[in-house]
C-alpha cells in the first residue's frame, strides 16, 4: 500500500497552531471533512471515541489517531506538523508534534491495519522524522513522506 494512495499533498498541514489534544483533533477533523465530504462532527466523534480506548500517541512526539467511518469510500490520511508540541497522553508521556490521522471505511479490516502499520513503520525512521520537523512546507513534507515510501519499497 503506497502512502501516496492515503495522503494527498492538500491533506498536509505544515504548521498547525493548537493548544490542546482536543483542539488538535478538532482541526484534523475539520481538514478531513473538507477532503472527504464527511461531516466534521462525525469524524471528530469517531477519533475521540478511539482516543478514549487509549491514546494513539505512539511515542517520540508522534501520534497516529485513527477511526472507521461508514460514510467514507476509501482510506484517507491527514498529516499535521505542529508549531508547538501538545500533551497527547502518549505512551512515553512526551508531547506530540507530528500527527498522522488515518480514516478508513467501516469494512476496510486488513487494509486499515496495513495502512496503520505502514505509517508507523515510516514514522519510526529517525532521519525522516528530523526532516519533517525541520520544514514547514507542505510540498517538502509530502516529498519527504513519499521519498521514504520509495526507499522502503526498494
Amino acid at each position: 500500500m503506497a502512502l501516496a494512495d492515503l495522503l494527498q499533498q492538500d491533506a498536509i498541514i505544515p504548521a498547525l497552531k493548537v493548544n490542546s489534544k482536543k483542539q488538535l483533533l478538532q482541526e484534523l477533523a475539520a481538514k478531513a471533512a473538507k477532503l472527504t465530504g464527511v461531516g466534521e462532527r462525525e469524524i471528530f466523534d469517531v477519533i475521540l471515541q478511539r482516543e478514549r480506548l487509549g491514546s494513539t500517541g505512539v511515542g517520540h512526539g508522534i501520534a497516529i489517531p485513527h477511526g472507521k467511518l461508514t460514510s467514507i469510500p476509501s482510506i484517507k490520511g491527514v498529516f499535521a506538523r505542529l508549531e508547538t508540541p501538545v500533551d497527547f497522553e502518549a505512551l512515553d508521556d512526551q508531547p506530540v508534534d507530528l500527527v498522522f490521522l488515518l480514516l478508513a471505511p467501516e469494512g476496510a479490516g486488513a487494509d486499515h491495519l496495513k495502512a496503520l502499520s505502514r505509517i508507523a513503520r515510516i514514522l519510526r525512521d529517525q532521519e525522516l522524522v528530523a526532516k519533517l520537523r525541520a520544514t514547514d512546507s507542505a510540498t517538502a513534507i509530502y516529498a519527504c513522506l513519499n521519498e521514504q515510501q520509495t526507499s522502503n519499497a526498494a
